[in-house]
């Protein structure tokens, strides 16, 4: 089994990314639990270069880069059974 590797991009700390982080956190925790996942948080106002090489325009965004296929989630990130859905998680053993 690949590791997942999340990258999760925000904007501050607003209401909106700490949704999503709280989100992800839970999603990491409980859902995927029996999986090695890697979630690394960037904060564009922080590193606009990061923002800039992965052709963020909106925040929160989620990339799911491993295991394939690769995957791009924009905007409301509240619903962890979406989330799951939409990233093909978890993956097939």
């Amino acid at each position: 089994m690949s590791k997942i590797v999340l990258h999760l991009y925000i904007a501050g700390q607003t209401p909106r990314a700490e949704r999503a982080i709280n989100t992800l956190r839970r999603m990491i925790e409980h859902e995927l639990a029996g999986y090695n996942c890697e979630l690394t948080i960037i904060d564009v106002l922080a590193d606009p270069q990061q923002a800039e090489n992965q052709k963020i325009l909106a925040t929160p965004t989620l990339i799911k880069s491993a295991p394939p296929p690769y995957r791009r989630v924009i905007g409301d990130l509240s619903s962890v059974t979406d989330l799951l859905n939409v990233l093909n998680l978890p993956p097939q053993s």
